[in-house]
This record gives structure tokens, C-alpha cells and sequence, in this order.
């Protein structure tokens, strides 16, 4: 597991680490992959490699990289997640978002290796879903996610049992957003609950309103706020539980009397964007349009023209017009390669300073081709795996989701 280390705020807040070195990357100059030694000037965690991979260059690397990948062959899968940098897409078999990825793994019979250029919890859902006997690898055990962060074990299920003394039996079932541990998806499969991605959010609380009369969403407020309102929720239906406060902040009364309970917790990438931006973006384009990921707050996608999940972003400006205009609120590496597919249009971040999301940005490609060659020689590293309880149950919980479309 990835450690995840903590700093407490004078309020009493435990702040994840995964959160405060999102601004690590930050830059106003285009992103340019720099040997990891440079790299790791830039104040994160970052896992120990032997000292020649930290002093490979650019052209180096791909060659280490693809050699090891060819003498491979079918026995390993690469998966990159679309917010990875282009050195690493550039060696993927698939690319996309998390579950997507998951799953076209497990359909590649002849894969003794899953390489999941992603984070943590991405890695823990390719293993849950995997077919028996492969092996999934993380290139960097540092690679974590600030959301998934948010919602520690321990104190999801101390919210969940509060809310079972509230509200009592069958008074409340749990839908968990796919950016979450495999525990927390687990948690919802041994609850009656669900998974949902950021494109199935709706029917995914749909589904639950259908078997209670409360939801509690794991771990995204804002994707669980815009989701509510989407379905016909006002705010005053929607309490949000703050982990470090008693009861998360709430009265019995306003548990009772809520219809979507959400978990404080969010991305650190999509709440850099603002309603001012897109009033920026408007003013030097008026034809613009603009599009942002439901995990950005609630002003910026209602003053938004479309909100879609990754997958919607690159299929919609995909299927524009030629010389449409798209602001994009998403991760800089996903709306850098989409400008660069679709050369026809103009297409560029919301966010003037260049942000990547810094726990992706942490599969630098050193830490591809250290485990691939690792592999070569036999040797697996980084390996992830989930105990067969906490995979059982994520697994029903993720086949509740497939169920549901």
C-alpha cells in the first residue's frame, strides 16, 4: 500500500500530503520531461530508483523502454491513464480513464503483466478485476491520488457506522466514485452499495434512491453535488459530512432530514478552476465553448456549456466542427494531447498556469523502464495486489455499476 502521511492543520484538519503537493509541477512553461534526478528537485515523495535511471535522459529512456517493452512481447500490457505524460502514452497498449483501462486489461488474455501508468487506487481495481494469475505493477508507489486520500478506511467506516446508528437499518446505502481504495469500493459491496464513474454517477444514484431513501457519496462532494442537482436535489437536501467533526459535522435531525449525504473530500486538479477563468475565456473568444469535468465545483460547471467525464471531453471536441473554440477544465495533459488530435480547432485549459495533476506526473519514464526491465529479468517490482475479502466485495460492488449501464 502507499503510505500516506499527513499534515494536521491548527484546526484540527488532517490535510493529505497527496494534496498539498499538487502545486509541485506548477509552471507557466510547457511541460519537458527532464532526467528524474532533476526531477526530483520538485518537493514530493517520490520512490527510490538505482542512480543510473535517475540520470537517464529523455532519448535514453525511450530506448530503454522500448527494447525491454519488445523483449516482452505479449506477456505484459502498458495502460496509460489519459492525464500521463506524453512519453509515457507514447508506449501504452490503452489509453483512457481508470475503469476503462481495467477492464480492457483483463481482456488481454496473454498478459502475465499489467503495467498501470496511473495511480494507486487505479492499480488496486486492475488487480480486483484482473483474470487469475496476472500480476499488476505500479511504476511508482508514490503515485497516489489526493481524493482517494481523503476518505482514509478508518474513517469511512466510522462515518458509516454513525449513519447505521442514526438512521438505521436500510435508512441510508453507500455509492462510492471509482477514484476511491479498493476498501471503500468494498465497503459499498458489503452494504448493498455501489460504484459509479463520473459518467455513470446518475444512474448509479438512481439506482440507489431506488432501495433508500438517503445516499451518502464517497469520496468527491462536487461530483456528489452535481450529481444531486443533476437528478433534482436542491442544496437544502444535501448535507455534507466533514471526517473530523462528530456526527461530520451534523446534527441527528439533519441526517434524518438529508437526502444525499456527501463526503468532504475533492480533486485537487479540477477545484482550480473558477468562474473567473471561463469570464476570461469568454471575453477573448465569445463564440467559445466551454467544458469541464463534474469533479470541478459547482459555479464553474454551471456557468459551463457541457460537463463531461474524460471520456465525454475527447469524444465531444473529437466530434466539433472545424474552427470551434474549446476551454477545457480538465488535467493539462489531457487537453495538451486533445489540441494536438485536433489540430482544426483552437483548444487550451481554463487554467493559465500549467498544473499537471502531481501524483500522475510522478510515472516518470524511469520508473517504466526500471520495472520493465526488472521484468525482463525476472523479477517483479512494485507488484499491488487486494486481499480476497476486500476484492470479493469490490468486485460485486463494480459489477452492481456494469448492471446498472
Amino acid at each position: 500500500m502507499v503510505e500516506v502521511r499527513e499534515r494536521r492543520e491548527p484546526h484540527g484538519t488532517r490535510v493529505p500530503l497527496t494534496e498539498l503537493e499538487q502545486s509541485a509541477f506548477c509552471t507557466t512553461e510547457p511541460l519537458v520531461v527532464k532526467p528524474l534526478e532533476e526531477e526530483f528537485k520538485a518537493g514530493v515523495r517520490w520512490q527510490k530508483l538505482p542512480i543510473a535511471y535517475m540520470r537517464m535522459d529523455s532519448t535514453t529512456l525511450r530506448e530503454r523502454v522500448g527494447a525491454a517493452r519488445r523483449k516482452l512481447g505479449k506477456r505484459a500490457v502498458i495502460l496509460g491513464h489519459h492525464y500521463q505524460r506524453e512519453d509515457i502514452i507514447a508506449f501504452a497498449d490503452f489509453r483512457g480513464d481508470s475503469f476503462k483501462l481495467s477492464q480492457l486489461a483483463a481482456q488481454q488474455a496473454d498478459a502475465e503483466f499489467i503495467i498501470f501508468c496511473g495511480v494507486h487506487f487505479m492499480a488496486e481495481t486492475a488487480f480486483v478485476l484482473a483474470r487469475p494469475g496476472q500480476q499488476v505493477v505500479l511504476p511508482n508507489l508514490q503515485a497516489g491520488c489526493s481524493m482517494s486520500d481523503m476518505a482514509p478506511t478508518g474513517d469511512v467506516e466510522d462515518c458509516w457506522d454513525d449513519l447505521q446508528r442514526v438512521l438505521g437499518p436500510g435508512g441510508v446505502l453507500p455509492v462510492a466514485y471509482m477514484n476511491c481504495t479498493a476498501a471503500l469500493k468494498a465497503l459499498c459491496g458489503r452494504n448493498g452499495g455501489i460504484i459509479c464513474t463520473s459518467s455513470s454517477a446518475d444512474k448509479a444514484v438512481r439506482w440507489a434512491y431506488e432501495r433508500t431513501p438517503r445516499v451518502v457519496f464517497f469520496p468527491d462532494q462536487h461530483l456528489g453535488r452535481n450529481t444531486g442537482l443533476k437528478l433534482g436535489l436542491s442544496l437544502e437536501d444535501m448535507v455534507v459530512w466533514n471526517p473530523f467533526k462528530p456526527m461530520g459535522g451534523n446534527t441527528p435531525e439533519q441526517l434524518r432530514n438529508a437526502k444525499l449525504i456527501l463526503w468532504k473530500g475533492h480533486c485537487s486538479v479540477h477545484t482550480r478552476f473558477t468562474v473567473g477563468q471561463i469570464r476570461q475565456a469568454r471575453e477573448t473568444y465569445p463564440s467559445i465553448n466551454i467544458m469541464v469535468h463534474p469533479e470541478c465545483i459547482n459555479e464553474v460547471v454551471k456557468a459551463a456549456d457541457h460537463v463531461g467525464s474524460t471520456e465525454g471531453i475527447v469524444r465531444t471536441i473529437a466530434a466539433a466542427p472545424a474552427g470551434s473554440v474549446w476551454g477545457v477544465g480538465t488535467e493539462i495533459n489531457l487537453v495538451s494531447r486533445i489540441a494536438k488530435e485536433n489540430p482544426d480547432k483552437t483548444v487550451f485549459c481554463l487554467d493559465p498556469i500549467v498544473c499537471p495533476c502531481a501524483t500522475m506526473y510522478r510515472i516518470h519514464p524511469a520508473y517504466l523502464a526500471w520495472v520493465l526491465e526488472e521484468l525482463v529479468e525476472g523479477r517483479v517490482v512494485n507488484s499491488i495486489s487486494v486481499d480476497d475479502e476486500t476484492g470479493r466485495y469490490a468486485r460485486i460492488a463494480l459489477q452492481r455499476m456494469l448492471q446498472v449501464g
